[in-house]
């Protein structure tokens, strides 16, 4: 299939800078804009499955309130009346979370505070995007709402758990996604659809309610290029007092340059889980070798060494999974996806010594992690380490793996160390699959992993 922007309309296509352009001038206008995201939506819904609910009441209000500043001279800044979706696992004030679940959903009785600043700055929400059943796995399918589909190749899956909101960015419905990254949930699916995803630096971003999974979740952008992902983060961004475990010093700006010449980049070619695909590992290779060529200095790297770095992330996931199911009444429990239920019932049985020898464990390899940064610009390494495979399967068909953790090695090493990872897509392979780079950095250091993307994105578009 061709890149999934190809049918869609000019208004779906552009990014939040250009379109500011054309409010300004008066050439299109918020409820134009938002009326197209919103025929997109419906449009890919029946081939994609990439919405849980579109809203068109709700946006087409905001559209109209930010249509009317915009003539005012007056909009609250550079997202004003841009669309927007939401992944169904964050609140919106005065809906429902479903979560992916057919559990009772969660009344939203406010705006969760990535939402709240969104709204603040005249985002106009369309919809809701598909996850699996809370956000459990890197794949989106579950009982809820079936399978979401890769627009690439409908026989694929698009990654997950923000499966959804990549298909709509992918596809042209909406110009910002908001996503979570529990251990690759913004970017392998950024990776398998082609797009921008970017996850922050624990804690740059607040998040309420706290996440069962832990500090090993984060709240971040979605979009179809750097420079947007990066005004996103920029508004989401922010101190709230209802988010403990966000830390509070103050992070470096955004707004950071980078040039790819004498740029130091660490080379991460082997996850310490699961094997590269072949065309996963060539890719890569050519992505490697097109920044040489372009005067970066690489030097390959190994992980810090742990004895089990898949078991220690498990440790903490199929804990949260246990937590996450705890919540939910007895007579809910037997819908659950059963994946779900058996990695919860993994997570019961681990001990409470087991569980803070993990977050020790944990400890020792992040700062372990942030000392090798410090030596670099930046780490780079495969978005994944398998393409886009078969929809509706947790591991790809025939690979002896059991569990999405398994393929997940360039991902969840990440989310332990809280690190920001940005994931642009470097090339398009002849079989017509997008294949990502993910570009790491020191933790708060979220302005340069985008400055380093940006430069890289313009590299792989010439």
């Amino acid at each position: 299939m061709p890149n999934p922007l190809a049918d869609a309309p000019d208004l779906c296509r552009l990014d939040a800078a250009t379109l500011a352009h054309l409010y300004a001038s008066g050439e299109t206008s918020p409820v134009a804009v938002t009326r197209a995201a919103l025929a997109r939506a419906e449009e890919i819904q029946p081939k994609f499955n990439a919405f849980v609910r579109i809203e068109h009441q709700i946006a087409l209000a905001a559209a109209t309130a930010s249509e009317a500043r915009w003539r005012a001279g007056m909009p609250l800044g550079p997202l004003d009346g841009m669309p927007t979706t939401i992944k169904d696992i964050v609140w919106v004030a005065g809906g429902r979370a479903s979560y992916g679940s057919c559990a009772p959903p969660t009344e939203c009785v406010e705006d969760a505070p990535a939402v709240g600043l969104l709204r603040a700055a005249g985002a106009v929400f369309i919809g809701l995007t598909t996850t699996p059943e809370f956000g459990w796995k890197a794949l989106t399918d579950g009982p809820l709402t079936g399978i979401t589909r890769n627009p690439w190749n409908p026989a694929l899956t698009p990654g997950g758990s923000s499966g959804g909101a990549a298909v709509a960015a992918a596809a042209g419905a909406g110009v910002f996604h908001l996503g979570s990254d529990g251990g690759g949930s913004i970017r392998i699916p950024a990776a398998f659809t082609g797009i921008v995803g970017h996850k922050p630096t624990f804690g740059r971003v607040p998040a309420y309610p706290a996440s069962a999974f832990g500090t090993v979740a984060h709240v971040g952008p979605m979009t179809r290029t750097v420079n947007d992902a990066r005004l996103m983060l920029d508004v989401m961004s922010g101190r709230d007092m209802r988010d403990w475990f966000q830390n509070v010093l103050p992070f470096p700006p955004l707004d950071v340059t980078a040039t790819l010449h004498g740029l130091r980049l660490g080379v991460w070619e082997t996850p310490p889980s699961g094997t590269v695909e072949p065309a996963i590992a060539e890719a890569f290779a050519r992505a490697v070798a097109r920044l040489e060529a372009e005067g970066a200095i690489v030097t390959r790297i190994a992980l810090p060494a742990d004895p089990d770095l898949l078991g220690l992330f498990q440790c903490h996931w199929f804990a949260g999974a246990a937590a996450r199911l705890a919540m939910l009444p007895e007579a809910a429990l037997a819908g659950i996806d059963p994946g779900l239920r058996e990695i919860a019932a993994e997570g019961r049985a681990i001990d409470a010594v087991t569980l803070i020898r993990a977050h020790n464990r944990r400890a020792a390899f992040g700062a372990a992690f942030d000392m090798l940064l410090a030596g670099f610009d930046a780490v780079i390494s495969p978005a994944c380490a398998v393409l886009p495979f078969a929809a509706g399967e947790e591991v790809p068909p025939g690979s002896g793996l059991s569990r999405w953790t398994q393929w997940a090695g360039f991902s969840y090493p990440v989310n332990l160390a809280q690190a920001p990872a940005c994931i642009i897509r470097s090339e398009i392979l002849p079989e017509g699959l997008p294949v990502g780079l993910q570009i790491i950095g020191p933790r708060g250091e979220d302005g340069r992993v985008l400055a380093i993307a940006a430069v890289c994105e313009a590299l792989y578009a010439g």
